[in-house]
């Protein structure tokens, strides 16, 4: 089973891109993030067309907006957080297909430093953390992935001297980041490419994508039930040459079938 994970950066305008990367690449679900764009206008029809006929969407206009689309079943869809407390963003949906509970984000940017809005992404990894200890376990077959908004290690940065401190590379955002993937999860790139230095966002601005200065912003997490079936995770840097593209680029991971 094939899982890929793409922030979209805004759906309807890139429907084109979506549909055609997925004629392409096939892959048997796909998370995407910063749909930006509501439920009941969410294209949904053209995607059960072409084969996606199982979708969670959780929408939210001009910002933010995540959806799980599937060739298989969801089952025990949940939208959002569970601790009771509403996100007034839209940044979190969660499915299980074929056995594999999928957990799929989109972490807030968190820019500037120092701002209420980085305060509000350390919360929200936090928060995350938290769901993940009351709700899910780390012995299970749980995929966790989406725009983390954080680059890990310097290896993900192209120029990690140039953005050290900065956002996306700050010392609270990666503790934030390695204290959630300490609840039982494993960089499942990392792992398959220890070597690798390889990116999934480009700025839009400075001919970032021409030179390569990229981060990788863009996960895919797994339990370490679930990295035993790990074959492969890729990064398709395909779609970030399209003619309008997304400043992000689909990351895909292909699961062994169990036993």
């Amino acid at each position: 089973m094939d899982v890929a994970t793409w922030n979209v950066n805004s759906l309807r305008p890139r429907l084109d891109h979506l549909l055609a990367w997925l004629d392409t690449a096939k892959p048997d679900v796909v998370c995407l993030q910063e749909t930006k764009v509501v439920d009941e206008d969410f294209p949904g029809a053209p995607l059960r067309e072409a084969g996606w006929s199982h979708q969670l969407i959780h929408g939210q206009k001009t910002y933010n907006g995540v959806a799980i689309l599937s060739r298989h079943p969801l089952e025990d869809p949940v939208v959002g957080f569970l601790d009771g407390e509403p996100d007034p963003q839209a940044r979190l949906v969660r499915a299980t297909v074929r056995g594999v509970r999928i957990v799929n984000c989109y972490v807030p940017n968190g820019a500037p430093l120092g701002s209420d809005k980085y305060a509000y992404k350390i919360a929200w990894y936090r928060r995350l953390r938290a769901e993940l200890d009351a709700h899910h376990d780390a012995g299970g077959d749980l995929l966790l992935c989406g725009d983390m908004n954080v680059a890990p290690d310097d290896a993900d940065v192209y120029d990690p001297f140039e953005a050290q401190g900065q956002v996306l590379t700050s010392a609270p955002e990666r503790e934030a980041l390695q204290q959630l993937v300490g609840w039982g999860l494993t960089d499942a790139f990392r792992k398959k490419n220890p070597f690798k230095s390889d990116y999934s966002w480009w700025d839009y601005r400075g001919s970032a994508f021409r030179h390569n200065h990229g981060f990788r912003i863009d996960h895919i997490y797994l339990t370490r039930s679930l990295l035993r079936r790990c074959a492969s995770v890729r990064i398709d840097r395909e779609p970030r040459t399209w003619e309008r593209p997304s400043d992000h680029t689909p990351v895909v991971a292909t699961l062994r079938e169990p036993g």
